[in-house]
């Protein structure tokens, strides 16, 4: 499966952005998905995380209460609302499969771009 990110951007402290994942193939329906991002210098985290028919979702608690991860496997699409973005979210914000449902799956598929999301203060 080919995943290509899309939507990010720059927007000030407190604004909003939608990234998409875009899946090509039929066997995205078939796996659970993950938003991860990586900054600057830090390694690449785990940002929220839904089951393969959306029914489940968590996140990571630096994003909790702001971000919302779902899925449209109908358009083999995936989705994460950011809302009340802090410097701190910058970054570039990658999707790909997941080996199970656990938090705790490591990532199955290949990177790909990501998309870079900058919040300015």
């Amino acid at each position: 499966v080919q995943l290509v990110e899309s939507g990010g951007g720059l927007v000030q402290a407190g604004g909003s952005l939608r990234l998409s994942c875009a899946a090509s193939g039929s066997t995205f329906r078939l796996n659970a998905m993950g938003w991860y991002r990586q900054a600057p210098g830090k390694q690449r985290e785990l940002v929220a995380t839904i089951t393969i028919g959306g029914s489940s979702t968590n996140y990571a608690d630096s994003v909790k209460g702001r971000f919302t991860i779902s899925r449209d496997n109908a358009k083999n699409t995936m989705y994460l609302q950011m809302n009340s973005l802090k410097p701190e979210d910058t970054a570039v914000y990658y999707c790909n499969s997941r080996g199970g449902s656990s938090w705790y799956a490591p990532p199955s598929g290949s990177w790909g771009q990501g998309t870079q999301v900058t919040v300015s203060s």
